[in-house]
């Protein structure tokens, strides 16, 4: 009789469960570059909210306002003119009732404060604008900066491996050099759009303050009827 031999199977392992890393766990692995790149994002989306809301809070049609203060001159109401530009607390009011409050001097004069007014309101519209391109040129590079420290740590985990290396030792390093870079672009890509956003409003405001001011001009160049 033959034996027939079956072979013996062995037990099948189990499939290794994926790696499953939060948030948190990233942040971590960044190291020291991760909470700098952290702040440095709190720090622009703050700037570009609150500069943001005060530029749409800012950013109406003037055309009524304006309306009321020519019919205002017109009628010869300084009193009034000046009341209009206190109730409405506006870039384009502070502007224009810095021109009513010098009626009576020359036109260059009046000229010459308006146009200084409205400097002064675009300098205040601007304010901390500038840091978020600040953030946007900065994030990568301190997200190279961590990745170059990555490196070295796991270039330094080789060298005193000597020649036994553990792909699990090396790993602190390549993921903070790897997160670090990363990051450093989720955080400098959307502050360079928001910079470009900001921009683009005031330049559309500059446009509305000038056709103000220029509409105010014009009205004390009419002739007196």
């Amino acid at each position: 009789m033959v034996w027939l031999q079956t072979p013996a199977t062995t037990p099948s392992l189990p499939a290794p469960k994926p790696v499953e890393l939060t948030l948190l766990d990233f942040i971590v692995m960044g190291g020291w570059a991760m909470i700098i790149l952290i702040v440095l994002a709190g720090i622009g989306l703050y700037i570009f909210l609150e500069r943001y809301l005060l530029i749409a809070k800012y950013d109406k049609d003037p055309r009524d306002f304006m309306e009321q203060v020519k019919t205002a001159i017109r009628q010869g109401d300084v009193r009034r003119a000046e009341a209009i530009c206190a109730a409405n607390q506006t870039p384009f009011s502070r502007m224009v009732g810095k021109g009513v409050s010098r009626l009576g001097s020359s036109l260059p004069d009046i000229t010459a404060a308006v146009q200084n007014q409205g400097n002064l309101e675009i300098l205040q519209l601007e304010k901390n604008i500038p840091y978020l391109a600040t953030i946007a040129g900065l994030s990568p590079m301190v997200g190279f900066l961590g990745t170059v420290t990555g490196l070295i740590q796991a270039f330094m985990k080789i060298s005193q491996l000597q020649g036994n290396v553990n792909p699990a030792a090396l790993a602190d390093g390549i993921y903070e050099a790897m997160i670090t870079t990363a990051a450093g672009l989720i955080v400098a890509i959307p502050m360079q759009f928001a910079y470009n956003v900001l921009v683009n409003r005031i330049q559309g405001f500059i446009l509305k303050m000038e056709a103000a001011s220029t509409a105010f001009l014009d009205v004390l160049q009419e002739p007196v009827r």
